[in-house]
């Protein structure tokens, strides 16, 4: 819930006409009052004995008996919202919301007879307005004070009144959201985004990849930023100010942004906090250990996987500077990544900023620290190596790696109570499964191989890995005693030795946790029984986690019972429960839950099913389903995800793929029995499968023709109906998930 308090104005009229009104785009749907000073006051959308005009008299009577000159400004607008997956408020819930909200400012205290009047007007599911004007009934003036962090403080307590999700207050870490008129500009001049969010994307990865302050600037101008740079009068840098070419203001002046405008972690003094106090040279990586851009991938996939297996052991202030490396590797690597996947590694490094601040002190220069930037080093180094065909499978090795490494960055966060960062981890987390399974589906395509999966190469683990591999090697042979023997001598074994480090250092006896995910499932046909095993830890740990970005999470911890092992507890019979976690059941409460990109939604119906895939001659969809995934088409065609995947199907045929066979392929691609969406984690994969510029493969839209269609002929109505439908689903879910800005 966000309570947020809209700019004071002066004409109560002119309110209330628009928020009964039909609203800019007709997206008003019954206007009427829920809530009022007073039980007797009369609602212009549904009382035929009132009016707007007659409302708004009543409302500003006590601002003109104020003694005095009267308030220009005397109208408080303050609209409270919804998350877009929180349940629907009634009409006498949002009453009590309102209340509750005057009572926490001041306007209108409990009990008060004499308070402000005011009104709350509901025209949508998700939010409502408050009116109200800053006079009392007894000829004062309204006092506010702190009246935005009271309000904030009241939503707090009336989302777990109501079951709703629970936000963070402020904690002083979130990045400056671009305003109204930034965004409303970069849209007039055709910009896919405005240009503070370009110069933050921008000037982060100048900062993950740089030693020293003339790196730093020398990086800023490649990425072809203007720079400006502050200076004290004995000629020292004292901060830094970036523009980007091009923006400019009404009179034609630069738009000039500091780091600190950007974001809390990209003033000077917090950028210097990598290299200050390392040593010259350290760590530095040289290109001729090297023979290829998909060795040196493998190699920083090992040292990732070590970061993960100690990550936030060292301390909270450690903690906090390896969440800063981790958000610079994940910011290098989106921009290095294969071209498949480079989009949603973008969005994980968004998504994931915030958890590199945490609010608290931060020592850059621990152990996990050390491999991180070790990694992104040499992240910037390959991109001066030539390719050998192996990149894929490196950069799926590294996603593998990655995904571990931000588990261990949320169970930091949720230990040390950083509910902002734990939400963002958690985001991150969810787009580098996205990514994890596009790039499954672009390796099912190029190698045409049933179960293709990355080649995990050895690396040499220093200085820890070898006594990773010496510690855990009884422990597989104890758990697992069938397999062992294989598992230690494939290449991914040490991944999956840092793997059970990381599981033990977050609660889990390491032979209990191993032997249960094996016995989830067989191997089957697998290249590799380890790199299974890494991939099965890490979901395991993942759904065991309080995923506080994900939407269903009573749907997940469905799907998560039915492959536990009989015999296992709810939380997974490995588990080892915190006190935090025991506080957190005795008093109830519970993590909040909202998904970051959900997938778009159409209505679950036969209509889906019944979609043809193609011409006269192409099966429907569900007739592809039950063909391609006979053991999960129940969850598929009940998936709202489902929707999403029928139009890729549907553009798959449209350029000559049989879409039965290409979802079979899909599903053959990677195991799917540890799938929260098997419908979704299929769309992952035809994202990847299809994409071939580069860029991920959009759905077919309402304008324009399928690609490789003849001029000639026309879509069928089954394509149009779900391709567009998908669409504009997709486009009205990302007009309604701005929000207010927080």
């Amino acid at each position: 819930m966000i309570p947020k308090r809209a700019k004071d104005g002066g004409r109560t009229t002119g309110l209330l006409y628009y928020l009964y009104g039909p609203g800019r785009r007709d997206e008003h749907m019954d206007p009427h009052m829920v809530a009022a000073w007073s039980p007797g006051v009369l609602d212009p959308g549904r009382d035929a004995g009132t009016s707007i005009p007659r409302l708004a008299a009543l409302l500003d009577a006590p601002v003109f008996a104020l003694e005095g000159t009267p308030q220009e400004k005397h109208v408080y607008h303050v609209p409270v919202r919804l998350d877009r997956n929180d349940r629907r408020l009634s009409d006498a819930e949002w009453a009590e919301v309102a209340a509750e909200i005057m009572d926490a400012t001041g306007v209108a205290p409990k009990g008060d007879p004499q308070a402000a009047r005011w009104v709350a007007v509901r025209h949508a599911d998700d939010h409502i307005h408050i009116v109200a004007t800053l006079a009392r009934q007894d000829g004062l003036k309204v006092h506010l004070e702190f009246d935005k962090r009271k309000m904030q403080e009241r939503a707090r307590e009336l989302e777990v009144r109501y079951g709703l999700r629970r936000l963070t207050s402020g904690d002083k870490t979130a990045s400056k959201w671009p305003t109204t008129a930034e965004a409303e500009k970069a849209k007039r001049k055709g910009r896919d985004e405005p240009p503070r969010i370009t110069l933050q994307s921008k000037v982060r990865e100048a900062a993950a990849v740089s030693g020293s302050d003339e790196e730093f600037f020398a990086a800023i101008q490649r990425a072809g930023l203007r720079l400006n740079k502050r200076t004290a009068p004995d000629g020292a840098v004292t901060g830094y100010s970036v523009a980007l070419p091009g923006d400019r203001t009404g009179a034609g002046r630069a738009v000039w942004f500091s780091g600190s405008r950007l974001a809390p972690d990209l003033s000077l003094p917090r950028v210097r906090e990598r290299w200050t106090g390392v040593p010259a040279g350290a760590g530095v990586v040289g290109a001729g250990q090297f023979a290829s851009q998909a060795a040196a991938w493998q190699a920083a996939a090992g040292h990732i996987h070590q970061a993960a297996a100690i990550l936030g052991q060292s301390g909270n202030e450690a903690g906090a500077g390896e969440m800063v490396a981790l958000s610079d590797f994940l910011t290098t690597y989106a921009a290095q990544a294969p071209a498949e996947v480079r989009q949603e590694l973008r969005n994980a490094a968004r998504a994931f900023e915030r958890a590199g601040r945490a609010p608290a002190s931060r020592q850059m220069h621990s152990e996990a620290s050390r491999h991180l930037r070790t990694a992104t080093q040499l992240l910037v180094m390959s991109a001066s190596l030539g390719v050998n065909g192996g990149e894929t499978a490196a950069a799926l090795t590294i996603l593998v790696a990655a995904a571990l490494a931000v588990i261990a960055a949320q169970r930091f966060h949720q230990a040390a109570q950083h509910r902002a960062q734990e939400q963002a981890a958690a985001g991150a987390g969810y787009h580098l499964r996205a990514a994890t399974e596009v790039a499954y589906g672009a390796r099912a395509g190029s190698s045409r191989k049933r179960g293709s999966r990355a080649t995990w190469q050895r690396t040499e683990l220093r200085p820890d890995g070898p006594a990773l591999v010496e510690a855990y090697a009884p422990v597989v042979r104890e758990a697992i005693p069938e397999v062992a023997e294989r598992v230690l001598g494939e290449a991914a074994w040490p991944a999956l030795a840092a793997t059970l480090k990381q599981a033990e250092n977050a609660g889990y006896e390491p032979a209990q946790v191993l032997a249960e995910v094996t016995a989830q499932r067989g191997f089957g046909d697998a290249e590799s029984a380890a790199e299974v095993l890494v991939w099965r830890l890490q979901r395991r740990m993942a759904s065991d986690t309080p995923d506080t970005s994900n939407g269903r999470p009573q749907q997940d911890a469905d799907r998560a019972a039915s492959t536990r092992p009989e015999g296992a507890t709810e939380a997974g019979g490995a588990r080892k429960p915190t006190e935090d976690q025991k506080d957190a059941a005795e008093d109830g409460s519970e993590s909040p839950a909202a998904p970051i990109t959900p997938p778009p939604v159409l209505n679950r119906s036969e209509a889906i099913e019944a979609t043809p895939l193609g011409g006269d001659d192409a099966p429907t969809f569900g007739d592809a389903v039950r063909q391609a995934v006979p053991a999960y088409a129940a969850d598929v065609l009940a998936d709202p995800a489902s929707a999403t995947l029928a139009a890729y199907l549907i553009k798959a045929s449209g350029e000559g793929h049989a879409p039965a066979e290409l979802l079979a392929e899909m599903a053959a691609a990677r195991d799917l029995a540890d799938a929260d969406s098997v419908a979704q984690v299929l769309t992952w994969r035809l994202q990847g499968r299809l994409s071939g510029s580069g860029k991920p493969t959009p759905l077919p839209r309402a304008t324009g023709r399928r690609a490789n269609q003849p001029s000639g002929q026309s879509r069928n109505p089954g394509e149009r109906t779900a391709a567009d439908h998908a669409a504009q689903e997709a486009a009205q879910r990302r007009g309604q998930s701005r929000g207010p800005r927080r």
